[in-house]
């Protein structure tokens, strides 16, 4: 199943006028630094992020990003530089690229890395919940142990930093998976666990039960930018700062609509369906980006990456070449002016969920 699977809305919804989304805002004296800045809670250790995870969606993967095995130089590139500039988060899943993501990039580990050692690196995955497969409705509680252990002999690595489940629709009892996360933990082969596209309510009821093995629910990743400001509404960011639990935010640049690169006359691919605005949408928000980009001498995807970042979140933002990288890391080292947010917050949408997939 694509992980953009279910309905999108070509039609943008507005934010309800009485939302005040100032009030997520980080302490005025926070200023996004590129150092380790959030904890990822685990029961026999934690692990220590920096606010910005690199995307491997597109690694590997032809069906949504048409990726060709001639960018692999590219990619290698973009790597080297990525983690060398402090940035060692890295975002995968089981479903990208059917696996060959989690194989390249543990290559790009073994072979690109810039001499950054395994043990400074931060490396999470995904579990495949796909409903339908028949590890998942014949083995409810070790089929997540069992795909892990495919995901480290596919990238040869030793063990992950985090393994989420990747959506709220596996066939299994939340109670189910909550146990056969726990077999993974206590076996050494990840240190935290959390989840990906749940509600409110599915993601407390993982930390109730994950708790009865002593295992602290690290985080939830949930699409979060200025065109799906949902999270904000539906109480998710308070949900998770009250519970101790690390917001994530993908498709934090609106799968590339809020860098500039695409515009009313060059659209983005239509597999690009997160926030799939019809761009004619989404241009005033735009030309907002592009003002406050321009008087801090950053690019527009730095722009994005800053608001989602003093919001809370832990922005994944995808990379295959130097030049995303290098405009992905002017993010950091200032920020946006309560002045600047309120600009951005007053173009942007609150977006919607999807009942098959993306429901927080």
């Amino acid at each position: 199943m694509s992980a953009v699977s279910g309905i999108h809305s070509s039609k943008p919804n507005s934010v309800p006028a009485s939302h005040d989304g100032s009030q997520f805002l980080l302490p005025a004296n926070f200023t996004p630094e590129i150092k380790p800045t959030y904890t990822l809670k685990g029961k026999h250790s934690s692990v220590n992020v920096p606010p910005l995870a690199w995307g491997a969606w597109s690694w590997g993967d032809s069906g949504t990003w048409h990726w060709r095995d001639e960018e692999m130089p590219a990619l290698q590139a973009a790597f080297r530089l990525a983690v060398s500039s402090g940035c060692t988060f890295i975002d995968n899943a089981q479903a990208y690229g059917s696996g060959r993501s989690e194989e390249i990039m543990g290559d790009l580990i073994r072979n690109h890395s810039g001499g950054v050692p395994r043990s400074d690196l931060q490396i999470q995955t995904k579990w495949y919940v796909v409903p339908a497969t028949k590890d998942n409705l014949l083995h409810p509680v070790d089929a997540p142990l069992k795909y892990l252990k495919e995901s480290l002999e596919r990238s040869k690595l030793d063990y992950f930093d985090c393994y989420l489940v990747h959506g709220p629709i596996h066939p299994q009892s939340i109670s189910n998976v909550a146990k056969g996360l726990a077999k993974c933990v206590d076996e050494g082969l990840t240190k935290a666990v959390g989840v990906a596209n749940y509600s409110v309510e599915k993601m407390l009821e993982m930390q109730a039960e994950l708790a009865k093995y002593g295992i602290p629910l690290a985080t939830n990743q949930c699409e979060y930018s200025i065109l799906r400001r949902r999270p904000e509404t539906e109480g998710m960011l308070e949900a998770c700062t009250k519970n101790g639990i690390v917001f994530q935010s993908y498709s934090s640049m609106g799968q590339g609509r809020l860098t500039g690169k695409y515009s009313s006359k060059n659209p983005p691919p239509k597999e690009y369906r997160f926030s799939s605005y019809p761009m004619e949408e989404i241009e005033p928000l735009l030309e907002v980006m592009k003002q406050i980009a321009s008087n801090h001498g950053v690019s527009m995807a730095a722009v994005a990456l800053n608001w989602n970042i003093i919001k809370g979140a832990i922005p994944v933002a995808g990379v295959r070449k130097e030049e995303q990288v290098k405009d992905n890391i002017k993010c950091f080292g200032w920020r946006l002016s309560n002045e600047e947010v309120k600009s951005l917050d007053d173009k942007g949408f609150e977006g919607k969920n999807t009942e098959l997939w993306q429901q927080g």
